[in-house]
């Protein structure tokens, strides 16, 4: 059952599996009289693309969703993240802190303190993380192991 896309931004439900949600937003009001083009339909929307890749890549969701409950020191994303090495995380939180979703905070103190907190560009993304959450859990099979 498709539904218009109003509907489902007004109901917060999105059907995940659409590869050209963007096209869909394209033709859609969004805001009052604000309406979204783009020069070619039957593309993806650069944007949507650029969004899925960033939080799509290897580990960034997870440590994204890791920094949603509180902020955290480096050791403590590594233990909240089963399988992340060390190495791989100090690359993506440099990502993450580059695109504004991270913020790194240096306590000055002997020895010095670093945590690691979402900025509200980061915390914009709770409600689809926990879409993406919710459709795992009912959609992927249970797995010991990856």
């Amino acid at each position: 059952m498709h539904l218009p896309f109003r509907k489902l931004l007004y109901t917060g439900h999105f059907p995940l599996s659409s590869p050209l949600l963007c096209v869909r937003m394209m033709r859609a009001t969004l805001m009052s009289k604000t309406r979204i083009t783009h020069e070619n339909e039957e593309h993806v929307c650069p944007r949507f693309h650029r969004a899925i890749e960033l939080v799509g890549k290897r580990w960034n969701g997870a440590v994204i969703r890791a920094l949603m409950d509180r902020p955290r020191r480096f050791g403590e994303i590594l233990e909240a993240v089963p399988d992340l090495h060390d190495r791989l995380l100090s690359e993506r939180l440099k990502e993450l802190e580059a695109e504004e979703i991270v913020r790194r905070r240096v306590y000055p103190e002997t020895p010095v303190r670093i945590e690691y907190t979402l900025t509200e560009r980061g915390r914009d993304l709770e409600r689809i993380l926990a879409e993406v959450e919710h459709w795992a859990h009912r959609w992927l099979p249970q797995s010991a192991k990856r």
